[in-house]
């Protein structure tokens, strides 16, 4: 461990583990024009280039500081809406300049940051820097044939841990969720979970009660999250099948998310169509954001900065805060090799 470690406050450490860290960006359904982004402070625009490749790069034409997401995609090459110099989604180049007669003499270092660009899940996930895990793959969902509809994104004013954490919380259920869930019980059994490295498992039975939750039964729940920003839910329902519901917070900064979320269902889902399942668990979210964007700290007190009390209905995301422990010093150990 280097000397640069043991000064880092745990909240930089959690900073600087997002920031190799992959989040998404954009929904692919909107990239029939550029789409702006921010992460973690980063201006980006995201577009679909003219081979059908999503490309994320930075936002400020490297000219004259214009919006680069104003601008309209010209092959693999994303134009200037100031004064249309191009560059290569690929490797950031400048490609052409409109007011040159000779193209031959494009100022040769005249380029704009580019990041990788992964399309998963029905959105475009990037990452700052070099990244020290692999973009989440949930091995349930392998070998699937999944229909996924991202839902509109939400923002909330809080950190990414805290957006995770009210996911997969189980205990505010009756105080929060009455209308969309029903009576629940205020007293939460005994919790059976797992943690494996950056992944925490729960599996959960869900009586479905008698609000909007109820359309397709009982079933069993398996909980998932995955350090830093993948928190889901798939429903096994006997006669129906698979159901999941995720979801992606993505910090525009330290202390603030756009959460990118969304439904998928198996093809031969035999409950409801997968708009009505999106239409019941936004129904979910728009009840929570009232009451998250008013918890304080904004973020998880890493170094604890404030007192913290928990009961055993917290060992869910107790868990999760050890696999973002375990997110930071993986972190911290590729940096030191030199390989982050």
């Amino acid at each position: 461990m280097t000397q640069q470690t043991l000064t880092l406050s745990k909240r930089e450490q959690a900073e600087r583990a997002m920031r190799h860290s992959w989040f998404p960006v954009a929904r692919s359904v909107d990239l029939g024009a550029p789409q702006p982004a921010v992460l973690l402070g980063e201006q980006l625009t995201v577009f679909r280039d003219d081979e059908g490749t999503a490309r994320v790069t930075a936002r400020r034409c490297p000219h004259r500081g214009a919006d680069l997401s104003l601008g309209k995609v010209h092959g693999r090459s994303i134009g200037c809406p100031y004064h249309g110099w191009r560059f290569d989604g690929a490797d950031g180049a400048c490609t052409y300049v409109p007011s040159l007669a000779d193209q031959g003499r494009i100022p040769p270092k005249a380029k704009v940051p580019v990041y990788p660009a992964v399309e998963r899940f029905g959105h475009v996930w990037t990452v700052l820097e070099e990244p020290v895990t692999e973009l989440y793959d949930p091995e349930a969902w392998r070998g699937r044939d999944l229909e996924w509809l991202a839902a509109e994104p939400l923002h909330s004013p809080t950190g990414v841990a805290v957006a995770i954490e009210n996911f997969r919380d189980v205990a505010h259920f009756p105080f929060v969720h009455q209308v969309s869930m029903g009576p629940t019980p205020e007293v939460v059994e005994p919790l059976e979970v797992r943690r494996d490295g950056l992944d925490v498992h729960m599996e959960r039975p869900l009586d479905a009660g008698s609000g909007d939750w109820a359309a397709q039964g009982d079933c069993m729940m398996a909980y998932q999250c995955t350090a830093p920003g993948l928190a889901s839910i798939s429903y096994h329902y006997a006669r129906a099948g698979l159901r999941i519901v995720a979801g992606f917070p993505s910090p525009v900064s330290y202390e603030q998310v756009k959460i990118f979320w969304g439904v998928a269902n198996d093809r031969d889902f035999q409950g409801d169509s997968i708009e009505e399942c999106l239409r019941v668990e936004e129904m979910v979210y728009l009840e929570d954001l009232p009451i998250v964007e008013n918890i304080r700290p904004r973020e998880v007190p890493w170094d604890g900065e404030v007192p913290e009390f928990s009961a055993p209905a917290d060992l869910f995301t107790l868990n999760y805060r050890r696999a973002f422990g375990e997110l930071m010093r993986r972190t911290e150990a590729a940096l030191a090799s030199g390989q982050g």
